[in-house]
């Protein structure tokens, strides 16, 4: 499915709080989902309007279950970090212009307030652009490896060209602030200094040396020949060590490890170090069958909403033909069981036209809540990441452990 047109608001956000039907009259012992009312079906969307109490963890739990609760607590001694995004502001290109006022660009007010004192200060506000938040997203995927962390909103050139410039600035408003909220849910990334100036300090944000991919392959072409020559270390320094071989400064330890990867795969020794953590392995293939789930689950939906939108046009244009045929039996009759017949296919008309637009109201609900499928499915890429990021992690430790054994 592509993603739909309607944005489920930052308050609602079933990746943080998951909405939770319970019946009011109902015991605890005897509890039961209530169903809901056709009504409720057709035009009221399922919002949670708990926006009170998102982002409320307890910043010391790491368990999902007991995070997803405590997010859902109104306890005052709670750790939180409410993060709300405003007032969208559109500002002039002057850096990179050739022409004044050539380009523009939109600015949106971040606020954010919290209970945590490492901030300094319990509210505060900075005007950020979508390019800080891709900063900020490569910076934090270069510092915490391994971790999941949740994707950052997609620039969608192509939705800014066809959507109405106001419906895209507020579609673009709501993913921004969904996303900086999650960031603040995470239990170590809400406490990283990334995320602190992001929040708090005015200014383009700086990218940070190890970013610039280009001028690190351009220093690892300019020292490979004096390490194969002797005329420089071929040992890894500690710092270059934690970060990935590809794209790195150092091409021989990247040879290195391409080596040691092909011996894995082909050689008939055992690797050093392999992967023997159970419970990671556990971990892993029960999200592999969880993304083939979420993803069975998008093939389906994506079926039942095709079927609702043709089950739309079907009767839409089942009604236009009994409009059309009602008028030409008024305009044709010479008996009164032609009038009869004329007013019964009126009252079809109306029904089939009435169900073609309970149809579109229907299947516009259900792509907004679908939503959150295509949100877990995105999800599930930074998963694969820091798997990604760990098995070059063990693939290093490998490389190193080989090279010691030869000395």
């Amino acid at each position: 499915l592509s993603p739909p047109v309607l944005s489920t608001p930052a308050e609602s956000d079933p990746l943080l709080s998951p909405p939770v039907f319970r019946n009011p009259n109902a015991s605890d012992n005897n509890s039961y989902i209530e169903p809901p009312s056709y009504a409720d079906v057709i035009f009221s969307p399922f919002d949670d309007n708990s926006a009170n109490e998102i982002n409320r963890v307890d910043s010391t739990s790491h368990d999902l279950d007991s995070s997803l609760t405590l997010s859902r607590s109104s306890s005052s001694t709670s750790d939180y970090i409410k993060i709300t995004v405003s007032n969208p502001k559109k500002e002039q290109e002057t850096a990179n212009s050739l022409v004044p006022g050539g380009n523009t660009y939109y600015t949106y007010l971040i606020t954010t307030r919290t209970n945590i004192a490492d901030f300094g200060s319990s509210e505060f506000s900075v005007r950020r652009r979508f390019r800080d938040v891709v900063t900020l997203s490569d910076r934090l995927a270069e510092s915490y490896r391994g971790y999941f962390i949740p994707p950052r909103p997609d620039k969608n050139v192509v939705e800014s060209q066809v959507m109405q410039k106001q419906e895209f600035v507020e579609q673009r408003r709501v993913a921004l602030e969904k996303y900086l909220r999650r960031l603040a849910e995470h239990p170590v990334i809400r406490q990283s200094d990334e995320l602190k100036v992001f929040l708090q300090v005015e200014g383009r944000l700086p990218l940070s040396m190890n970013t610039d991919v280009a001028s690190r392959m351009l220093d690892g072409a300019v020292k490979l020949p004096k390490q194969l020559f002797g005329e420089s270390t071929a040992v890894v320094a500690p710092h270059e060590v934690v970060q990935p071989a590809k794209g790195g400064r150092d091409l021989l330890r990247l040879f290195k490890e391409l080596r040691q990867s092909v011996a894995n795969d082909w050689g008939g020794s055992k690797p050093p170090v392999v992967e023997e953590d159970k419970v990671f392995l556990e971990k892993k293939e029960w999200i592999h069958d969880l993304e083939q789930q979420i993803s069975n689950a998008s093939q389906q939906a994506e079926s039942l909403v095709k079927a609702q939108q043709d089950m739309g046009e079907t009767m839409g244009e089942l009604g236009l033909a009994f409009i059309k045929l009602t008028k030409f039996e008024n305009e044709e009759a010479m008996y009164n069981s032609q009038r009869v017949r004329a007013a019964d296919m009126k009252c079809l008309a109306t029904a089939a036209v009435k169900a073609s637009r309970f149809y579109r109201e229907l299947n516009a609900q259900t792509v907004k809540h679908l939503d959150t499928l295509h949100e877990y499915l995105g999800l599930m890429l930074a998963v694969h990441g820091a798997f990604s990021d760990r098995s070059s992690a063990l693939l290093t430790v490998q490389t190193l452990l080989s090279e010691l054994s030869t000395l």
